[in-house]
């Protein structure tokens, strides 16, 4: 059994419009022909009433993209007190999706810094495509992650950030983080969770197969879809 490392959205027209535009931009690097995605998660105990949810669409990314068979994910959440883990790259999605449903939320303070940290890390040990992070809240220092997220951003390594609720205070941050990663803002709510969960397996199956695997995953999803594999 893989031991668990302890490591120390409605969108509007126009943020859709920008995810289009910096995944289009996005320069993706391949590892032996596996793309590579760290996705990263807040547990703690203020999303335990959308969790459910939230582990749903994210479970949908990891199976679509596991049926390409090109995607390398780990896995990293954080909760309770100065509680963060990840687990080891994994290419089986249907195998991160059982230890995702394991986890379960526990009060405490964000910790998104030491996750950028971890991005940091891995693209020196072996280059990354991409962070997915998934969270609702922010009390932390917001210069300190705006400059982790600025180098991660001159490493190539954007940062699509994926807002569950309206806390404002967050947002301003995570919108902050995703503009100096040159990654993406998005809101993750109940109003929009089926237009975000296309776009996010979008988003893993392009980083795991490519264009072709995006055109061939669009045919039957919505037109947001559709209209990223246009414009890719």
């Amino acid at each position: 059994m893989t031991k668990e490392k302890s490591i120390r959205p409605q969108s509007s027209k126009q943020e859709i419009g920008s995810f289009l535009d910096k995944i289009k931009n996005t320069s993706l690097q391949r590892s032996e022909g596996y793309g590579r995605l760290l996705f990263a998660i807040d547990a703690t105990a203020s999303r335990e009433k959308v969790w459910d949810q939230a582990m749903s669409v994210q479970n949908e990314m990891f199976l679509e993209a596991s049926g390409v068979g090109k995607l390398e994910v780990k896995l990293a959440y954080y909760r309770g007190f100065m509680e963060c883990f990840s687990l080891p790259w994994s290419r089986n999605g249907i195998d991160l999706m059982q230890k995702m449903s394991r986890i379960r939320c526990a009060a405490g303070t964000t910790q998104i810094a030491r996750i950028l940290k971890l991005a940091l890390i891995e693209q020196q040990k072996q280059p990354i495509n991409g962070v997915v992070f998934v969270g609702d809240a922010m009390e932390e220092n917001c210069d300190k992650l705006a400059n982790l997220a600025g180098r991660l951003g001159l490493l190539g390594v954007p940062i699509f950030v994926f807002q569950d609720g309206y806390d404002q205070t967050a947002e301003k941050t995570f919108r902050e983080i995703a503009r100096l990663s040159k990654g993406v803002w998005c809101r993750f709510d109940g109003n929009s969770a089926k237009q975000l969960r296309d776009l996010l397996c979008g988003v893993a199956i392009f980083a795991s197969g490519g264009r072709a695997a995006l055109k061939a995953f669009s045919q039957n999803r919505s037109e947001i879809v559709k209209l990223l594999t246009q414009q890719l």
